[in-house]
């Protein structure tokens, strides 16, 4: 019998390929990449074609060692990495190393880790489309031309260690240009009037003022409220005008790669990066106990929405199973992202719909199961009819004045049965109902709340609200949006706070150095168009070294200029009052991989360093401290006693400068979607409830109505105390500082429990 050779990319893609292919098949795994151009030269003969120089990745020779033992012993070879241009480059590397010919059909694909997909593509062999291969190499050596050209030039000019990359400079630069136009914003004034009209017989309802003398109405100082407010003194409101009709709100579309990090980073918290970990899992196969390894997904790098005739044909006999035929949706999916779609595989959905994630929860861990519901559902929603609103709209007329209420219901639930889209706005649909009103009828107005607010500036950007202007600008492509928010935080550009991305000082004085003297390599347009070009290389339409051509010979010539040009920038380390102990010297601010700690100036010869207390105006509950910002070990922030270790109160939850009016112990701050804050006790024994409303900005605090302990305050008393973890040497201590709680002087990094 001959012998067939299947190679992978993982040992968990191995197992679960190697469950559907029959006794003439044996599956190796590549463990990914086994060349590339070498970390320690330029690795690119940019006068002869910029032919690249590939190298075996190092650690790889035992891989490619039993690799080669395989393919002696095999008739025939398949390669089944990832269906997309990454894959498709490590398996040309493959067959160059294992030194097969080239035109020999090893070539495999799949959509999704299933037994007829993986059975039919062994069987439907092709050549490697070089196409791909190129395009994946003209964007590995566009990444090397910049990054080994223009990061010396930044070790040189600003600060050594320093990189920048083609694309990821970009996202800093969209996280920076947000930052100088929130500085830059001034707030205006205006104010809003509500209304709290009653009918007899009905609960009461709220209509907000929205016209005078037949035009919109915009209110701008407490005068003019007051004038407004004085005009409406003995008004009869009458209701003027009454508009009934259905809305239609259609469900989103199955997810591509870009709306799932975006969706589970608003519905679950998670970063880009983890989302395509788990998803990958997911996609690779896990056991399922009797039914064995399976994989639950489709493929996760895809940009498009496309559902497979046969996957919409089980999930519509699903739907009528479980919730009746009107329920099966008619209409057809249509792309959600914008610009060129490659449209190569599926949308991200289950590999089958009666894997259903309650039935299959035992065997995933429970961030397996959160993600594979969240995907599952999505899927099953997205192929529902719509759902159906009632909604009525109602004008209140007071002389001149017009208060509009508008009220729905949902009449038919349609896909919202299954699933709901979050916003970035954190809006909801959530439900309002008016009384039964006529046109000429009296309403009786209870109350007239003015409020003032101030218009705010652009938000920051979140990692979900990021990604989606790297997709909408045509930056990066499905596979590189993790990479890129990871690459840059973890360069020290950008940092996560409360999920939002700040630009560091360094990321900023970085990005005004590139926008100064390398404007095209910081510019989005221009860095799209290179994404459309990278796609015209795959699609045949260009050649991959003309386009490098294009880009190197201007670029070097910024770069001699740039050289010429740049001084030294000087990147001042603020000088605190705090005493190094060791030596005596005043110690300074530095910025490290979890945020902004304190180090000693004399290093090398003094190594002290020390977190940054960052003060938060708010007294310790315990011990009348107060209640600095620290840092776990994986850089979330939390709160803690600044007379630690004397005292050890520790909370996650940001600390309200507000005391319980019933207890007059601390209360936190509890972050709901969207713009709702709710403050709580943290004394489990205060049961009073709260009705007031705190207001800071446009964000409304609510207070809620009990008191209860947050499960996420952690004390000494109540839970473990937090882990405390002393660097083993003081070089050690220097690269990795957080600011953690201090014992005897040493740096301490608390463990994120």
């Amino acid at each position: 019998m001959s012998k067939i050779l299947v190679i992978v990319e993982s040992p968990a893609k191995a197992k679960t390929i190697s469950k559907f292919l029959g006794k003439k098949y044996f599956v190796k795994a590549s463990m990914g990449h086994v060349r590339d151009l070498p970390k320690s030269q330029f690795g690119v003969d940019v006068k002869n074609g910029f032919s690249p120089k590939y190298i075996t990745i190092r650690g790889k020779g035992e891989t490619i060692k039993d690799l080669k033992t395989a393919v002696k012993k095999a008739d025939q070879v398949l390669i089944a990495s990832d269906p997309d241009r990454e894959g498709e480059a490590i398996a040309w590397h493959i067959q160059k190393l294992l030194e097969m010919g080239e035109g020999e059909p090893c070539r495999i694909e799949f959509n999704e880790i299933t037994k007829p997909a993986v059975q039919k593509a062994v069987n439907q062999p092709r050549l490697i489309d070089y196409n791909r291969v190129n395009a994946q190499q003209a964007r590995r050596i566009l990444d090397r031309l910049v990054g080994y050209n223009l990061s010396p030039l930044l070790w040189r000019k600003v600060k050594k260690g320093l990189s920048a990359g083609r694309v990821q400079s970009v996202a800093v630069r969209l996280i920076c240009d947000r930052e100088e136009e929130i500085a830059a914003f001034e707030p205006e004034e205006y104010w809003t009037l509500t209304g709290l009209f009653a009918k007899t017989g009905y609960s009461p309802f709220e209509g907000k003022l929205f016209k005078y003398q037949d035009k919109k109405i915009e209110i701008k100082s407490s005068a003019e409220m007051q004038e407004v407010l004085d005009r409406l003194k003995g008004a009869h409101y009458i209701v003027s005008k009454i508009t009934r009709k259905e809305k239609l709100r259609r469900p989103a579309p199955p997810f591509i790669t870009s709306t799932l990090q975006q969706e589970a980073y608003r519905k679950l918290n998670y970063t880009a990066r983890k989302t395509m970990i788990i998803a990958q899992q997911l996609y690779e196969g896990l056991d399922l106990g009797k039914e064995g390894t399976t994989g639950l997904i489709t493929y996760i790098r895809t940009d498009s929405v496309r559902v497979s005739e046969v996957a919409r044909e089980e999930a519509h006999g699903y739907i009528k199973e479980r919730f009746g035929v009107q329920y099966i949706g008619k209409e057809t999916l249509k792309s959600a992202a914008k610009g060129k779609i490659q449209d190569a595989h599926e949308a991200i959905r289950p590999t089958s719909i009666h894997h259903e994630p309650e039935q299959i929860k035992a065997y995933l861990t429970t961030d397996q199961y959160k993600l594979y519901k969240l995907i599952w559902s999505r899927y099953l929603a997205s192929l529902m009819s719509p759902a159906v609103f009632d909604t009525t709209g109602v004008d209140i007329a007071a002389g001149e004045y017009v208060f509009r209420a508008s009220g729905s219901i949902i009449k038919f639930a349609g896909f919202m049965k299954v699933y709901i889209e979050s916003r970035d706005d954190g809006e909801s649909d959530e439900e309002k109902l008016l009384p039964e009103l006529a046109e000429g009828e009296e309403v009786e107005a209870r109350s007239l709340q003015q409020k003032q607010h101030f218009t705010q500036p652009p938000p920051r950007y979140t990692d979900a609200t990021l990604v989606k202007t790297l997709e909408e600008k045509g930056i990066g492509r499905p596979s590189t949006y993790a990479p890129i928010v990871e690459t840059i935080i973890k360069r020290g550009y950008i940092v996560r706070e409360n999920k939002q991305l700040y630009p560091t000082e360094l990321g900023s004085i970085v990005i005004d150095l590139l926008k100064k003297h390398f404007r095209d390599i910081i510019d989005v347009e221009f860095t799209a168009g290179m994404e459309k070009n990278l796609d015209s290389i795959e699609e045949g339409d260009l050649e991959w070294v003309k386009v490098l051509a294009a880009f190197y010979e201007p670029f070097m010539d910024t770069m001699e200029k740039a050289e010429k040009e740049i001084g030294h920038v000087q990147v001042t380390d603020e000088v605190t009052e705090e005493i190094c102990e060791l030596c005596g010297r005043n110690m300074v601010k530095k910025f490290g991989r979890f945020g902004k700690f304190l180090a000693c100036p004399g290093f090398p010869e003094c190594r002290n360093t020390k977190p940054l207390l960052e003060p938060t105006g708010v007294e310790c509950p315990r011990c009348g401290g107060e209640l600095v910002i620290r840092r776990s070990k994986k850089g979330r922030k939390f709160f803690g006693c600044d007379q630690y270790p004397k005292c050890d109160f520790v909370t996650w939850d940001q600390p309200s400068k507000t005391k319980c009016p019933y207890c007059g112990d601390l209360m936190v701050e509890k972050r709901a979607a969207g713009k709702n804050i709710t403050l709580k006790c943290i004394n489990e024994n205060c049961s009073q409830g709260l009705e007031q409303k705190e207001v800071k900005a446009t964000k409304e605090v609510k207070v809620s109505k009990e008191s209860k302990a947050s499960k996420e305050t952690r004390t000494s008393k109540d839970v473990k105390a937090p882990k405390v973890r002393k660097t083993s040497k003081e070089t050690k201590a220097r690269k990795k500082t957080t600011a953690g709680p201090e014992q005897l002087g040493a740096t301490n990094v608390v463990t994120e429990q």
